[in-house]
């Protein structure tokens, strides 16, 4: 779903709420991620799912796939997902 079409719905939901409102609701929420998972902060939607960083070991053996040269990949952080117990039962209905 499209940032467009998630306020669409969600105008669709509360009338009441104008467009402008919507949208600094959705850029709040987004912000509130990012500023948790920057400070290394797990972020649990109780029944959606949590997200949270993950670290990626620096790699000194990876092979670029078109010259088969060998390279180096430094270390780095990941947001992974896992999704909630109710979540994982609604996907699989």
């Amino acid at each position: 779903m499209s940032r467009p079409s998630l306020i669409k719905h969600l105008k669709e939901k509360n009338p009441n709420l104008n467009q402008s409102d919507l949208e600094d609701i959705i850029d709040i929420f987004c912000e509130s991620i990012e500023k948790a998972l920057k400070s290394n902060k797990k972020v649990e939607l109780r029944g959606f799912g949590t997200f949270f960083i993950k670290r990626v070991k620096e790699k000194y053996s990876a092979r670029n796939p078109k010259t088969g040269e060998i390279i180096y990949v430094p270390a780095k952080n990941r947001v992974r997902f896992k999704p909630s117990k109710k979540l994982k039962e609604i996907l699989n209905k």
